[in-house]
């Protein structure tokens, strides 16, 4: 698929999917007033080009582990080496080419105990032409994730987002840690790259029944362990500049910072990390003139903040979910 913007009723199939990723496809066309046979067309359209994925994702802190934010500076002539050979580990998300190519900003986790020497971070700064290796522990997500990113849900009614309501009910109370059953690893590997997956299929590559693996699921994602998000090039959403922003402010003033953010529409992401900017943020707009305006307009009234930088992100290598292996050949930093 070219990158032309998606028309109406293909933003609110994303939409849709956002709401409730495992939707039987016949319910989102009844909510959207067209036939099944045209929303089928359309998803068809969408998921096998490859601009469209849903995935089912953890959330990992209720596994026990912990995420960080990593920057890598690398020589110019090695990054895209360096972030292809990153983006196929499966303990990597959001692997992205920023700051003209010369840095390579990813997600990765662990366990809270890991062993240093299966560690990512313990390996990078072993890695040829890699020169500086930050590492920035996310301590709170404002926005994104099982959040979602505005950008991508802004074209259903109140009405039609009722109805596709998944029916989760409120979430649980306490956040309780889950412990990860047998299969588990499987089940989750298979949804990350495909959250669509038939019972059948999970059954299958999990070795359980698919009675147990569809409990299974329904139990993860009522616990709020489990989420479904819809992995889209946001430029086909008539967002192409995508830049980071790295944001210090004042301890006093973090959660007030951060909840703003995360009522900004252009933000897709925004987090609260260790570090001297201990505030990210993942901004997504129409074009530069378009990000110069949020910067005056909207940052701009965040008069807590007392330092910035910006990364314009040239590439996404990675995004959330697993990379197919049909795309995992290759070479360079050795994996886990």
């Amino acid at each position: 698929m070219d990158s032309t913007r998606l028309d109406r009723l293909e933003r609110q199939l994303v939409h849709a999917l956002q709401i409730d990723g495992r939707a039987p496809l016949s319910r989102v066309a009844a909510v959207l007033d067209v036939s099944d046979q045209t929303v089928a067309r359309r998803y068809r359209k969408l998921h096998n080009s490859g601009a469209m994925r849903v995935l089912g994702l953890p959330d990992v802190s209720r596994f026990g582990q912990v995420e960080w934010l990593v920057r890598i500076q690398c020589s110019p002539d090695a990054a895209a080496g360096v972030a292809a050979a990153l983006a196929r580990r499966d303990d990597t998300s959001w692997v992205s080419l920023t700051a003209g190519g010369t840095e390579i900003v990813c997600v990765t986790r662990s366990g809270p105990r890991t062993d240093g020497d299966s560690l990512l971070l313990q390996k990078l700064p072993r890695t040829p032409r890699v020169v500086g290796v930050t590492a920035h522990n996310i301590l709170h997500a404002f926005s994104g994730g099982p959040t979602g990113w505005h950008g991508k849900a802004d074209s259903l009614t109140p009405d039609q987002i009722r109805e596709l309501d998944a029916g989760l009910g409120d979430p649980p109370t306490q956040r309780e840690r889950l412990e990860m059953f047998e299969g588990d690893g499987k089940l989750l590997a298979m949804l990350a790259l495909d959250g669509r997956a038939g019972y059948a299929q999970l059954a299958e590559v999990t070795g359980w029944s698919e009675s147990t693996a569809k409990r299974r699921l329904e139990r993860l994602r009522r616990a709020r362990a489990l989420f479904f998000d819809v992995e889209i090039d946001s430029a086909l959403l008539g967002y192409e500049a995508e830049m980071m922003l790295w944001l210090s402010v004042p301890p006093a003033a973090l959660v007030a910072v951060g909840e703003a953010l995360a009522g900004h529409h252009e933000v897709a992401f925004a987090a609260a990390v260790t570090g001297s900017a201990n505030l990210v943020a993942m901004v997504a707009c129409h074009d530069t003139d378009d990000f110069y305006h949020y910067l005056t307009t909207r940052i701009a009234t965040l008069t807590q903040v007392v330092a910035m930088e910006t990364a314009p992100v040239i590439r996404s290598v990675k995004r959330a979910g697993s990379v197919p292996k049909s795309l995992s050949a290759g070479s360079g930093p050795p994996r886990r």
